[in-house]
């Protein structure tokens, strides 16, 4: 009889929470609004993504495209693999059957770096482009997003509009020029993100330019252009869509984030869970689970590489794939994070096969942890971070590595916040989480 007392009061507490607020209904509304900078967390989130179409030959339709935008001179990146392959000269077709007239730079770098962003840009001045095409994964989408911006600000200096505390952080307000991603490879998401990541080869970290203004015009999502992955990067490339569906799902909601934006220009790209990206999420993660087996640590972990290079990737440095980074301390780090969050972590470990009928929700990380080593053992995935030449010596090259990325650092002082309090110390989180990270790939091997 308790019981059943409390759900309903818990019912009614829920209902009136969620009873109208407007002027018509409440007798609590008044005509001075709240302030969101009085608010310690936040209270909306924004789905602020590009256009998307979707269809097998739709690559086709690029040149019609750039004729309806009146575009008179294009810029077309690649990288030089590409260039030979059926995706770009699809794209080449389409612009020529259409006399759009254009000019190709394939000297994309993968996983790009602060000189090869400035190269790319030095070429988008010099051409005076109205519009640009990237045909590529993220690399060169990433690319072409840094090179429209710049040459549509062409008196701003690089860092003015990298991330902070490494460059300036600055908003951008200058127009851009209509920008059409055609991605080949299916993990990045890049076509439809205002993100564009590279190493800062001085500093030998990751960062990035965070813009809702920079993302593309429209994403032309042909899924032919997959056929033409290696194994690997098609594996790569899975991976990166697993560890992003799992962290959006678990992340932070976004009514806990803080602090609130006290103008929603201020609000960040990654916002935190939310009713939509949860149903994207997991149809990903079913997705994933279904069919692949036919961010913050991988940044140092790509960015510090030796001597790795990935199979199935023809460059000339050494490489460790964006989706392999990222994937390689998984188990670790989803066992760290089930603490916030326990009950979808174990729904995402169902999601990719586990059985939890009688798991316990204390168990929740070490249960999607040890499901995704099965994933990774049974796709083949090098075993840890030593298995792509980093060592113990290595750990604190690696979180220093980390510390750089200014929304990671607020993401971790988030979690912290919640886990021990606000009285917390931040400052040993990094440490503390990325050394498990290691560990847990070092300590958990096949064998």
């Amino acid at each position: 009889m308790a019981g059943g007392r409390e759900r309903v009061a818990h019912l009614l507490r829920q209902l009136q929470r969620a009873a109208c607020r407007c002027p018509a209904h409440s007798h609590t509304y008044s005509q001075a609004p709240e302030h969101a900078a009085l608010r310690r967390t936040d209270y909306a989130f924004e789905m602020a993504v590009s256009n998307i179409r979707y269809g097998e030959g739709v690559t086709k339709e690029v040149g019609m495209d750039l004729q309806n935008l009146g575009a008179r001179k294009v810029c077309v990146m690649t990288d030089k693999n590409l260039c030979q392959l059926p995706p770009v000269k699809a794209v080449l077709n389409s612009l020529t059957k259409n006399r759009i007239t254009f000019q190709m730079y394939d000297d994309v770098r993968v996983e790009p770096t602060d000189q090869s962003f400035m190269d790319a840009i030095t070429f988008a001045k010099k051409g005076e482009f109205d519009a640009y095409v990237a045909v590529g994964g993220g690399s060169v989408i990433d690319t072409c997003k840094a090179a429209n911006l710049y040459a549509s600000s062409p008196e701003s200096d690089f860092l003015d509009y990298v991330n902070a505390p490494i460059g300036n952080g600055k908003s951008v307000t200058v127009p851009l020029k209509p920008f059409i991603a055609v991605p080949t490879t299916a993990g990045t998401g890049s076509e439809t993100t205002g993100i564009a990541i590279f190493d800062y080869k001085e500093l030998k970290v990751k960062t990035g330019i965070a813009s809702r203004a920079i993302k593309p015009t429209l994403g032309m999502i042909d899924p032919l252009h997959t056929l033409h992955m290696p194994e690997r990067v098609v594996a790569n490339s899975g991976f990166d869509v697993l560890c992003h569906a799992l962290e959006a799902y678990t992340a932070l909601p976004y009514k806990m984030r803080s602090p609130c934006p006290s103008n929603p220009i201020n609000r960040p790209a990654y916002q935190g869970s939310n009713p939509i990206s949860d149903v994207w999420a997991v149809h990903a993660l079913r997705i994933v689970a279904k069919y692949l087996k036919s961010h913050g640590m991988s940044y140092p972990i790509s960015g510090l590489v030796k001597s790795y290079k990935a199979k199935d990737y023809n460059v000339d440095h050494p490489l460790v794939p964006h989706g392999l980074s990222v994937v390689l301390t998984s188990p670790a780090v989803f066992t760290f994070t089930a603490e916030m969050c326990p009950e979808r972590h174990l729904e995402a470990a169902e999601i990719l096969g586990a059985d939890i009928r009688t798991a316990k929700i204390k168990d929740a990380g070490l249960i999607l942890a040890d499901t995704l080593r099965k994933f990774l053992f049974d796709l083949n995935v090098d075993d840890g971070l030593a298995a792509i030449g980093y060592s113990k010596a290595d750990i604190p090259a690696l979180v220093r590595g980390t510390l750089p990325q200014q929304e990671h650092q607020n993401i971790r002082k988030a979690i912290l916040r919640q886990i021990r309090g606000p009285s917390s110390q931040v400052s040993c989180l990094p440490t503390v989480a990325n050394a498990q990270c290691f560990r847990g790939n070092e300590q958990n091997s096949r064998t």
